[in-house]
């Protein structure tokens, strides 16, 4: 059984910086496509980053490029995040989604259906 645990939320400043971490384990973490994935209250699930399985590619929102970053350690089976400039906007729980199929994820990445795995999510605090 594939389980993702995400840690390393919690309530920053803006202007801040938090990483967040999700460890994978149960199945080959190197060959899944990784993403973030946020929520906000009220509001809808909304893609944050990405990373291919091959660690190569990144993809991000445009409202988090330049202040986040997605790397991934295929040897500790971890993706992390993370997050600079934080902005009260960005308070959300987080989650990370793993992908088991390599097709179409440079143009799919953002779309949370082609993910199958999914964390318990942990939450961001942004304070103003």
């Amino acid at each position: 059984q594939v389980r993702l645990v995400e840690s390393g939320g919690g309530l920053v400043q803006a202007g801040g910086s938090l990483s967040l971490s999700c460890a994978v384990s149960g199945h080959t973490f190197s060959s899944y496509g990784m993403g973030w994935f946020r929520q906000a209250p009220g509001k809808e699930r909304e893609f944050v980053a990405a990373v291919a399985w091959t660690g190569v590619h990144l993809y991000y929102a445009d409202f988090v490029k330049g202040r986040f970053t997605i790397s991934r350690d295929n040897d500790k089976n971890t993706v992390f995040l993370r997050m600079d400039s934080l902005k009260p906007e960005d308070t959300a729980v987080y989650y990370c989604a793993a992908d088991e199929s390599h097709r179409y994820f440079e143009t799919q990445y953002s779309m949370e259906g082609r993910y199958d795995y999914w964390g318990q999510g942990t939450q961001v605090t942004v304070s103003s």
